[in-house]
């Protein structure tokens, strides 16, 4: 089910899961997804870089080339494509989700002109706002649902929409959330020192949380095969992508009938 605002989310929601685009929670946390639902819980996923384009938004070089990598020449049409994707994804694993409108880097103008500046480096200043934003609209659920779990990127691979989230859910777990940060996958899979660059960098004390999804790996691979405008560009393929899928979460504990999704928790 689509919810449309901030202000639908009721007292019924015990897991909440943060997503800064579309394809985010279900790489990273699909597992864990479809056990709560097997446990008959209702999820929330909330993500927030899912505005859409206007028609005539004045476009940087940067974003026409993302958008051509994609295999798109529309900023309009490959929105609309990754709303219908996400939403027939998580009908399939039985979620209930929410687009927030804040548009993702690329199209926040001048902020970021090249992919060295949005997937590595700093998050720009003039994005602040965004967090502060979502920080404040997060701490208001978070008033109204205290027992709520929030699952949020740890940042992993440092794309500075993910930075953005993990910023945010930080306030929330500094404020007594219970907040699992997960390993942003694909970057975890593609950079191997990237979860521990980025365990390092946030300096926090964290334990970790595991969660079995050895049965339900299938379901989520299903459901990321629906994303089928970021396969090429993200795996190259459909069977490279189930085998980083399988595979990563193979390596998390080497015993070959166990599935791991893993989550980060500060002391």
């Amino acid at each position: 089910m689509q919810l449309t605002s901030l202000n639908d989310i009721t007292k019924n929601y015990r897991h909440i899961f943060l997503s800064p685009h579309f394809d985010d929670v279900v790489y990273s946390c699909g597992g864990t997804l479809s056990v709560q639902v097997s446990s008959g819980l209702r999820p929330l996923v909330i993500t927030v870089f899912g505005g859409t384009p206007s028609a005539d938004q004045n476009l940087t070089p940067l974003a026409t080339q993302v958008i051509r990598e994609m295999g798109y020449d529309n900023a309009v049409r490959l929105a609309e494509t990754r709303r219908k994707e996400d939403q027939a994804a998580l009908d399939l694993l039985q979620v209930d989700y929410l687009w927030l409108e804040y548009q993702e880097c690329i199209y926040r103008g001048s902020n970021y002109t090249t992919k060295e500046q949005f997937m590595g480096g700093e998050v720009n200043p003039a994005d602040a706002q965004i967090e502060h934003d979502l920080t404040r609209a997060l701490l208001k659920i978070q008033e109204a649902l205290p027992d709520v779990a929030w699952y949020a990127p740890l940042g992993a691979g440092r794309h500075v929409d993910h930075q953005i989230v993990c910023s945010a859910a930080d306030h929330l777990a500094r404020s007594g959330s219970k907040v699992y940060f997960y390993e942003d996958f694909p970057y975890v899979y593609r950079e191997p020192t990237a979860l521990d660059k980025r365990i390092q960098e946030l300096g926090g004390d964290y334990e970790t949380a595991l969660v079995e999804v050895s049965e339900m790996l299938p379901l989520k691979i299903e459901a990321a095969d629906i994303y089928q405008s970021q396969i090429n560009n993200n795996f190259a393929n459909k069977e490279a992508m189930h085998k980083a899928i399988e595979g990563y979460a193979q390596n998390i504990r080497p015993v070959s009938t166990i599935r791991l999704e893993r989550y980060w928790t500060t002391r």
